[in-house]
Parts: structure tokens; sequence; C-alpha cells
């Protein structure tokens, strides 16, 4: 117990350190942020090929607007690619300007929104906190910082974050900018410090108070001015983002959020004037509307029912593409995404208290962050769990919310010694320890749970027709062994630490398994999913490259792995079945074209389902489970192909 002391009070004694020398809390902080974001977004970001079938799509497409200068509608294999707006084709065709056409351009933009989203979340979390402590009238250095240095960690570092803000493709951008705005509307909203009963006058004088908890130049210059605070204007350009990222969800979206909040704790119009709504839409609109008006008067109706239609209204109202789902399900993506921390929302939910709306309402505005908070998490997760179509991305934007709720949950947690005797006057209910015991001892269940399925992951997981010894692989791999111990580890030291009641390593153990996880399990399976997997597929590339002739057309039979367009930079004509195949070589022999050849790139088995005889081809390579051929145009005196 003396030794636990001691420690404890050496940590204070650093933070108070900190703490007192602003520069060395800037320092301290900045290098946190770089170390879990590079980890998290960076460490390997671009040593990995393109991911099929979706990541190509939109690295293809960016590429044809750098090398073509048609910034207005995008293109993919020749043709229009209407899935999503253009900013995130924007964001990686500048990157592909910077440092050239390659994984690294492609990912980029998606790495720097999630590593700017956590520095602004950083902040946000040290501002409230010590807004929190100079209401409570107590220093609390340790606190702050542990507390900020943990939502930063689970913000980052948690499966779904990681995935997405390493593929180049919309959504991470898209959960940057509506989380970005939140945090942004949010810092408006409490730094508006006029409380309602005092009228508009008073709320000017508010506003103009030299106690304002913002710096002078994030202060509006004048009650009067038409323009909202440069908060609320963030917040505005960062909507219009959003929505030239993916659409009407990315102000349908942030709109639901802050509009039920403010009606919640009754400052509806209030907020709503002091945002200077009707100036904001037209911000929004200025920004966002040009690219949209644009892109339909080239393309017309084409653009309006495939984009607006089919990839929106549809999309919510019907199941798109096969990708439907219970109503759990987002039950299951938030547990497993959020993981391991995900055993820890409930209880960080019921802290809250948010049906207690009396209790919220009298608070100050920075008080009331958790229930925003809450009101972020549950209004993304009711939205798309309405929605028709299911996909696991369509809930990244609540894993900050997430993140925020759990590290409010430890910031009980993490007492100062200098301020132990004080008895803090916490906005919130903290949480009793019998439910954090029961959510401790889930903890360890759902650790054990997990590392039990990984050590059996083989029979979990389905077969990959691309690589045909899959199972065998990863069991030579020794991956599951060492991701089941490393989880099983985690599950003891977790039970250790409850028995003891020290609570606060808790969270810390979760964290390191989850890094540790990461660099020795995690990075390892994706260098050898790539290699035995999208591997094949570049080597392919490399070789239509060398041996394509000018105009002889490529054929993909039996399969779509957009990563060859990228790759060998040509037009690829995808076919299903060798019957077609057949036919298509039939029609194009009977053209005549030049040259009297095509290149086929076909799966082993559909190849073998032609059966081409040895002289009706010339095979040029065989990389994993595909076969690249070239297939001459032979004719009989009936100038009819043939093939048998």
């Amino acid at each position: 117990m003396r030794m636990k002391l001691s420690v404890k009070h050496t940590v204070d004694q650093w933070f108070n350190k900190i703490a007192k020398n602003p520069a060395l809390g800037v320092t301290v902080s900045v290098l946190w942020l770089i170390v879990i974001g590079w980890i998290a977004f960076g460490w390997n970001l671009g040593n990995i090929g393109l991911i099929d079938e979706t990541e190509p799509l939109f690295a293809e497409a960016s590429r044809q607007m750098f090398v073509t200068g048609d910034w207005i509608t995008p293109f993919f294999n020749g043709d229009t690619r209407f899935d999503k707006p253009a900013l995130i084709y924007w964001c990686q065709a500048i990157a592909y300007a910077i440092i050239g056409v390659n994984e690294w351009a492609v990912r980029l933009p998606s790495a720097i929104a999630a590593f700017g989203l956590v520095c602004l979340a950083f902040y946000t979390i040290q501002w409230y906190l010590a807004k929190e402590d100079e209401l409570e009238q107590v220093s609390r250095p340790t606190r702050r910082y542990l507390t900020s240095f943990i939502a930063a960690a689970l913000m980052a570092l948690n499966g779904e974050t990681i995935i997405w803000a390493r593929i180049g493709v919309s959504d991470m951008l898209l959960t940057g900018c509506i989380a970005s705005a939140l945090l942004c509307f949010f810092l408006g909203y409490a730094g508006k410090e006029g409380s309602r009963e005092q009228g508009a006058g008073s709320r000017e004088q508010g506003e103009n108070s030299n106690s304002s908890p913002l710096p002078p130049a994030l202060r509006p210059s004048a009650s009067s001015t038409p323009f909202p605070n440069k908060w609320y204007l963030a917040c505005y350009v960062l909507i219009a983002g959003a929505i030239l990222t993916k659409g009407p969800v990315g102000i349908v979206l942030p709109g639901l959020i802050i509009f039920a909040f403010l009606l919640y704790v009754g400052r509806f119009r209030e907020v709503l004037r002091e945002m200077r709504l009707f100036m904001g839409i037209l911000i929004i609109l200025g920004l966002s509307v040009p690219w949209y008006a644009l892109v339909i008067w080239r393309n017309g109706w084409n653009y309006i029912n495939a984009f607006f239609g089919y990839h929106n209204l549809e999309r919510f109202t019907e199941v798109v593409n096969g990708h439907s789902a219970p109503w759990y399900f987002y039950f299951l993506v938030v547990l497993l995404g959020f993981a391991p921390y995900s055993v820890y929302l409930p209880a960080s939910i019921i802290r809250l208290k948010f049906w207690q709306r009396s209790h919220w309402r009298s608070l100050e505005r920075f008080q009331q962050f958790g229930l925003f908070a809450w009101f972020w998490f549950a209004s993304i997760f009711g939205f798309f769990s309405i929605a028709v179509t299911k996909l696991p991305s369509y809930v990244l934007p609540l894993m900050p919310a997430a993140a925020i709720l759990v590290a409010l949950l430890w910031n009980d947690l993490f007492p100062d010694t200098e301020t132990q005797q004080k008895t803090p006057v916490s906005p919130t209910p903290s949480i009793s320890s019998s439910f954090l015991r029961i959510s401790g001892w889930l903890n360890v269940v759902f650790l054990s749970v997990l590392a039990t399925a990984l050590f059996n992951i083989t029979q979990i997981l389905g077969t990959d027709p691309a690589i045909s010894n899959f199972h065998e692989l990863i069991q030579k791999s020794g991956l599951p062994v060492i991701a089941g111990l490393m989880w099983l580890v985690c599950a003891i030291l977790v039970a250790a630490f409850l028995l003891t009641r020290r609570w606060n390593y808790i969270i810390s153990i979760n964290l390191i398994g989850f890094v540790a996880f990461l660099i020795f399990v995690l990075t390892p399976a994706s260098f050898f999913i790539d290699r035995e997997r999208q591997l094949p597929l570049r080597e392919l590339s490399a070789v239509i490259l060398e041996a394509k002739e000018p105009n002889e057309e490529l054929i993909m039979l039996g399969f779509k792995k957009p990563s060859v367009v990228f790759y060998s930079h040509i037009h690829v004509n995808y076919l299903r079945f060798p019957k077609e195949a057949i036919e298509h070589i039939q029609n194009q022999a009977a053209k005549g074209l030049q040259p009297p050849s095509l290149l086929l790139l076909a799966e082993q088995k559909k190849f073998l389902q032609m059966e081409l005889q040895p002289d009706d081809y010339k095979s040029l390579s065989t990389k994993g489970a595909y076969n690249l051929v070239r297939v001459p145009f032979k004719k009989k005196k009936s100038e009819k192909i043939d093939i048998s």
C-alpha cells in the first residue's frame, strides 16, 4: 500500500510539474498524440497493396482525375462513378500530386482525417476538464491529463477506426468531418456561458466577458455580428465537407444530434439564434452546392438517379447489394469494433443518468459534455439501425463518442493525491463500485472468449477462393496462438486488478493489450493476407503492362478485382461466365480486330471450364489462383473462331 501511494504521489508530482509549465504540457501532449497516431494510422500505412474490392475503385477514380484534369465527374474503368461525391477523390488526387501515385497517397486522406479528429477531441476534453476544475476550485492535472490521454488512445486504438483510417475510402473522411463538426459545435456552445434566465442582454454580456473560456482570438467581436463565432463557423465548414464526402447524410447526422440535444436541454431557440443558423446554412450551401450543380449540369438525371436515388434513398429504405442484417447487427459491430473497451459502454451510459432531464438542464453548458456525447452515440446508432441497408462502416462516426463516454467513466477514478480530501462537486454522480466491478468481470469474460475464439480461428473463418490453402497457412503462421495468449494474459491481469481493487490499471491493460495485438498479430496478418491474396494480382498487372500490345483487350473472367485496373492503368472488360467469354472471343474474331488477340485473366477453375486446347492460347503467367493467357483469333474457312 505504501509503495502504491508513493508511485501515485510521484505521478501526481510529475503532472503538477507539467501543469505549471505550459510549454512542457504542450510538448508532452503533442508527443503522446504523435505516438498513438503513428501506431494507429501511420505505421506501415502504404506498405500493403490496395485491398479489393472497394479501395481500388476510389484510388483509380482519383487517379483518373489526376491524369485527365477532370475534377468534376469521377470515372472508373471508362464509366462514370457516382457512388460518392468528389471530396475524397480531390484529396487523393492532391496526395498523388505531392507524393506520387501509390498506396500511401491513396490512404493519406483517411489517416489525416482520423489523426486530426483525435487531436481535436484531445483538446476538447482537456478544455472541458479544465473548466470543471475551475468551477470546483480545485487543481487536478493528473486526472485531466490521464483522462485526455486515455480518450485519445481509445479513439485511435480500436479496430473499427484503425481499419477505416488505413483504407483509402470515404468513410474515415466522413467520420472526421462529422465528428469534428460536432466537437466544434460543442466548443462554440459551451463557450457561451450566458444563462437563459438572464435574457438576451445578459447573454451578450456573458459572451463579451473576460471570463470566457475561449481564447480572445476565438471570441466573436460583437454580439450583434451576423456571423457565428469561429467554433460554429468551423462546424458549418466541416458539415459542408461531410456533404462533399458522402452526400445528404453529412448534414442529416450532425443536424439530428445537435437538434435533439438542444431540445432536450431546453436551449433550442436560444442556441440557434446565437449560431446564426441562416448564415450557417448559406455557408454550407455555398461550399457544397457548386460541385453538385456542376456534376448535375454535366451528367443530368444520370447523376441524380444514381447518387440521390440509388446510393442514398434506396440504401436507407431498401436492401442494396445484398447488405441486409438483423436488427441487432450494430450491437455486434460496436461490441467487436470498439473491443475490448465496449464492455464498459453500458456503465459509461448509466453513469450519466441522462433520463434526469431537470438535472441536466440546471447545469452550466460545458458540464453537459457527457450528455452531448450520449446523444451523439445514440442518434447515430438509432439512425442506422432503422436504415434497411446495413454495413459495419455506417456506425464509424459514433466511435469517437464511445471513446469519450468510456474516458469520462475513467475520469471518476483519477483523483489527485492533493485533492483527495476535498469532496468534488461532480456534474453527474459517479458510477458505483459494484457496477464497475460487474463491468470489469464482463471484461474478463469477453477477453477470455476472444482468446478462445482466436485459438480456434481456423474453424470460425470461411474460405477465400483466392487462397486455396488459407486455413493451413494461417495455422502455420502461429498468429492464432500468439493472439489467443495475448488476450488470455490480459484477462488474467484484469481479473487480478479487480480482486485487488486497482481500478485505474484496468483500462491501461486493455489499451496495452490492443497495441500488442495490433503490432504482433494484426500487422503480420495483414502482410500475410496481402502476400497471398493481393500480391498475385499486382504481379500479373505488371506482366500485363509489359506484354499488352496496343489496343489489345483485357478480359477478366469470373471475378472483379478493381486493383488490376489501378495497377495496370488499362481498361478491363469483366465477364462472368466461361460461355460468355467464348462467345465474346468469337465475336471479336469475326470483327477482324488488330491485334488479332486478347488477354484473358481468369481464376484457374474458370479457365479450365473454358476447355481451351493448348494451341488455342499462349500462357503468359500464373500467380496464385490466377492465369493470364493470350488468346489469338483463329478463324476457320467459315470465318468463325476455332477454339475447340
